[in-house]
């Protein structure tokens, strides 16, 4: 089956959905995590988690987040610099091979601004800060603890000596998973609790628009992000809504594309057989004629030599 642009616009389907008490804006491009990691303090304690430092100071860090960027439908969730580090933080849900080239499209951008008014024609140096990728991880589908993706995979000529690489970290932020990392940052581990906590209210048969709420206030009650989700419960419900519809759909996308592989693989399998069979009947055919040519043919020269014996 063909799917039209509007068969698959999640946005436009979930902002037209009725009883929810919320809504969202076709332009509306925040997420939980970007969101959650919007604040300066969360953010520093992630680094800090991530990197084994210890930092305190949330001014250290400085904002390259590109509000709205799209590149090829590409945005990126939180790029910042600190201490001559340009860091590109990003959640996924899903298990994506092209990474790293989505990194080096967004990374491309985020570089051009910062040099933008260098003249890059001098003889000097222009020195830029050190980057590095790094994806949380917290789809359902099963992944390691730590995952490496380098551009240099998803080249069409494989050689020892890539001109260019990108090397992209992904941590699997999983409950069960990178425990060291989730104790180190509370933050990233309220964000895990309370994904798992709607993912196993929706396996139980729950629908999304009555297990967010519920789980909202579940955490609120258990110290669980507290203070981000009372004062951004709306938006955080309108938010998980979302998300979760999204990766629902596309997994369903997914599967049905692979049913519609499957169902077209067993066609072309069972043509093929027919043609096969086919093939193989006209080849007995051909075999029985040139096998009753030679019977005629030998019981001819008998017929003659015969002939030619009563003859002589």
């Amino acid at each position: 089956m063909a799917y039209k642009k509007k068969d698959i616009d999640i946005k436009t389907r979930i902002a037209q959905k009725k009883g929810t008490g919320y809504s969202i804006k076709r332009n509306h491009k925040d997420a939980v995590f970007r969101k959650l990691f919007s604040d300066k303090h969360a953010l520093l304690s992630l680094y800090n988690a991530v990197h084994g430092t210890d930092y305190s100071n949330p001014d250290d860090l400085r904002n390259e987040t590109l509000d709205n960027a799209v590149y090829m439908k590409v945005k990126n969730d939180v790029s910042f610099v600190i201490q001559s580090r340009l860091v590109l933080y990003e959640h996924q849900s899903s298990v994506n091979a092209n990474l790293p080239l989505r990194n080096l499209l967004y990374v491309s951008d985020v570089l051009h601004r910062i040099t933008d008014n260098a003249d890059l024609h001098l003889r000097s140096p222009q020195h830029i800060p050190t980057p590095e990728f790094i994806v949380f991880y917290n789809g359902v589908e099963e992944q390691p603890e730590k995952v490496t993706l380098k551009l240099s995979e998803l080249f069409e000529v494989q050689t020892d000596d890539p001109q260019l690489e990108l090397i992209v970290t992904q941590l699997n932020i999983n409950p069960g998973y990178n425990t060291e990392l989730l104790k180190k940052c509370r933050e990233l581990q309220d964000y895990s609790t309370f994904v798992s906590k709607i993912r196993e209210r929706t396996r139980r048969g729950e629908s999304i628009q009555e297990a967010v709420p519920e789980v909202i206030e579940e955490c609120i009650a258990a110290g669980i992000l507290r203070e981000f989700l009372r004062r951004e419960k709306a938006e955080v419900t309108a938010m998980s809504i979302y998300e979760y519809d999204e990766e629902w759909h596309l997994a369903n996308l997914r599967k049905e594309a692979l049913d519609e592989g499957e169902k077209k693989g067993i066609t072309i399998g069972r043509k093929l057989e027919r043609a096969n069979t086919l093939r193989e009947k006209e080849r007995a055919d051909a075999a029985e004629k040139r096998a009753n040519a030679a019977v005629a043919e030998a019981a001819a020269l008998k017929a003659r030599l015969r002939e030619l014996g009563e003859l002589s």
